[in-house]
């Protein structure tokens, strides 16, 4: 039996699922190589939409992917543990209540916040680097509005309206729009005057997003202007205290919510591990808490649980993404040094996912033997929000803006949470983004967002649930379900109303009638064999001859035989009585709503159904909404479902869960 090998990652941002999942594919057939990922949370966080969560356009479900959702039908064990040191020589983390040693590692802790050694800023900050920071500044921006709306003092009060904001790069300018958007909201609610609120946005350089070509920067500065955002260009912070911002020009700007985004550094973990760093910190005396380094206004940490961070920076890696002290050691993400010609590899989304990409698949060959790969970066661009109506984007050469600019994040983003948890993830991302969207904040206008509640659709579920049952017991009542003497296999050729039909090796010829004779309720059939049918009153149908497809299916499939036909004949009398059962109970809604739809589409492209079955198809997109959730079986039966199979392996495995995989005790 091969000795067994443990390969750890520390670390669940961008980089390490990327490799956890890559390790996984490259070993799932291999028992004796165990796959470990550590992470002080049990979620990864897509730290590219924490804007949204700090302005209020989604809740923060939404920026929280569980690793029980990612991993939960691989064999990657998940740890939800703080390490708080590695001891290189004997393979092992630490954390206070644990150790875990490994054969090989996988470094990829992220980078925090930059502060520059600027006097005051950590301390009377915020920052939006973790889902706790969004939460704060989402909390704090509505909290100084209901400050504000009892404050009489008009300097407190103006103070109290003016959020400041350092950087002008993708995370300020994100968050800028975000707030503009909630101004109008908390403006409505707490009766304030929409001029009295002040954003503005600090930039020690001479234009915003500056790594931008012109046209699309341009146009973002015009639409920043066009929201009411302010924009101090050329304005260095030399400081900050309780009372707002120092600008190199010697002016002040009073503010009581100030926000940095203007630097990243590795995080305060590398101060605690002895790997050579190809960068430090230039503040190196930065404040740190359970939840690493981050602005500490509004911060629910004592002092004494607040602690002073060493010497921290990216750390060193050579080509293959190894540390340049530990040849088990690999490194990926935001925490890395690494120079790529005459530039270091930013600290970026697709930095993190290819640095992994190259760390596993040099790390699979220190295993099974292979030639290792060097980095080398494929860049494809980038796309900033201004807010959930506008954005710019600059992708693969092309630049963007408006809509198709943020259709184009909606889409990266939808191809990224599909690699990463399937079909559940996209899901989930769809509803926040735009199912569920509040204020109309989104592309869509909100459009997507409207609800009906399902008390509106009993009416209609009941009703039309009460057509198809008719529908089919009217044909149960003609002989539809009657096979003749013959029995079902081997049916009376008379005793099939299906149109359209030769059956094969029949000298008669006979065939069964055209569909206009007869016409039953929303779909007309020839009954003239049995005597059964009505007398055309709900009028001819919406085709006059039947589609090529229903042509070639009747000759080539029905026709075999008249018990095949017949047996399809059944199927379709028993699929309306069911389909208007389920309706009327409320019970399994969704699908009966899905095989109404197709039922009717089979009865128009067939020439066999009429006008009616349009209003049978619009109902039918109605019930997909869930009508059976309210008043009907599914408020009851769904959950115990949805329970079930959240615990099964398929699901896991295919990520076809709904919300949460179940985890077995």
């Amino acid at each position: 039996m091969s000795e067994t090998k443990r390969i750890v990652i520390l670390g669940g941002g961008y980089g390490g699922v990327e490799a956890a999942k890559k390790l996984y594919k490259k070993f799932k057939k291999k028992k004796h190589i165990e796959i470990t990922l550590i992470d002080k949370n049990p979620y990864h966080t897509l730290m590219t939409e924490l804007h949204e969560v700090a302005g209020s356009r989604t809740e923060q479900e939404a920026v929280e992917v569980s690793f029980a959702k990612i991993f939960g039908g691989t064999s990657v064990t998940v740890v939800s543990d703080y390490i708080t040191s590695v001891d290189f020589e004997a393979k092992k983390l630490q954390s206070d209540s644990a150790s875990y040693e490994y054969d090989h590692l996988i470094l990829g802790t992220g980078g925090e916040p930059e502060f520059f050694g600027i006097p005051g800023v950590q301390e009377n900050s915020y920052t939006l680097w973790s889902l706790e920071d969004a939460i704060r500044i989402k909390e704090r921006v509505e909290n100084r509005f209901r400050e504000a709306a009892r404050q009489a003092d008009p300097d407190k009060r103006k103070r109290m309206l003016t959020f400041a904001i350092a950087g002008a790069g993708f995370t300020g300018v994100e968050l800028a729009g975000e707030l503009a958007e909630r101004r109008e909201t908390l403006c409505r609610d707490y009766h304030i005057d929409p001029n009295e609120v002040r954003i503005v946005i600090i930039e020690a350089m001479g234009t915003v997003l500056p790594s931008y070509p012109d046209k699309p920067r341009q146009k973002a500065e015009k639409y920043m202007k066009k929201i009411g955002l302010e924009c101090m260009l050329n304005s260095p912070i030399v400081g900050a205290d309780e009372e707002g911002v120092s600008l190199a020009d010697g002016s002040k700007l009073l503010t009581d919510t100030f926000i940095w985004t203007a630097g990243i550094q590795g995080s305060e973990f590398t101060a605690r591990i002895n790997l050579t760093k190809g960068k430090h910190s230039k503040d190196e005396c930065s404040y740190a808490s359970a939840e690493g380094i981050h602005g500490m206004a509004g911060c629910r940490f004592d002092e004494d649980e607040r602690y002073i961070v060493g010497e921290r920076g990216r750390i060193l890696v050579n080509e293959y993404m190894q540390s340049v002290d530990y040849k088990d050691v690999y490194l990926v993400g935001d925490m890395i040094w690494f120079l790529e010609g005459d530039h270091v590899v930013p600290q970026i989304v697709e930095t993190a996912i290819q640095t992994a990409e190259v760390a596993v698949h040099n790390l699979v060959s220190d295993i099974n033997g292979g030639e290792k790969k060097a980095f080398k970066s494929n860049y494809h661009g980038n796309m900033v929000s201004i807010g959930g109506k506008y954005g710019v984007a600059h992708v693969m050469g092309v630049s963007m803006w408006g809509f198709p600019a943020m259709a184009m994040k909606h889409l990266v983003n939808v191809h990224y949470l599909f690699s990463l948890a399937g079909v559940n993830a996209v899901w989930n991302y769809l509803q926040h983004e735009f199912f569920r969207i509040r204020e109309k904040r989104s592309i869509m206008r909100g459009h997507m967002a409207a609800k009906l509640p399902t008390y509106w659709a009993l009416p209609l579920r009941v009703f039309l649930g009460y057509k198809w049952l008719n529908e089919g017991l009217k044909k149960v009542m003609t002989g539809w379900l009657d096979p003749g003497a013959g029995g079902v296999f081997d049916a009376d050729p008379g005793r099939v109303y299906l149109p359209g039909l030769t059956f094969w090796g029949d000298a008669s010829g006979a065939t069964s009638a055209t569909p206009a004779e007869e016409v039953s309720g929303a779909t007309s059939a020839t009954a003239a064999a049995n005597g059964g049918g009505g007398d055309g009153s709900w009028g001819q149908p919406i085709l006059e001859e039947s589609l090529a497809i229903y042509d070639w299916f009747a000759a080539t499939v029905l026709s075999i035989h008249p018990s095949v036909a017949f047996l399809a004949q059944s199927g379709v009398v028993i699929a309306q009585v069911v389909v208007g059962i389920f309706l009327i109970l409320g019970l399994f809604t969704i699908p009966a709503a899905l095989a109404s739809i197709a039922m009717g589409v089979m009865f128009i492209v067939s020439g066999w159904g009429n006008t009616e079955l349009w209003w049978y198809l619009t109902a039918s997109l109605v019930m997909l909404g869930g009508a059976g959730k309210g008043f009907g079986l599914d408020h009851t039966v769904m959950p115990l479902i949805k329970k079930f199979w959240n615990g099964t392996t398929l699901a896991k495995k295919t990520y076809l869960y709904v919300d949460e995989p179940r985890l077995k005790k």
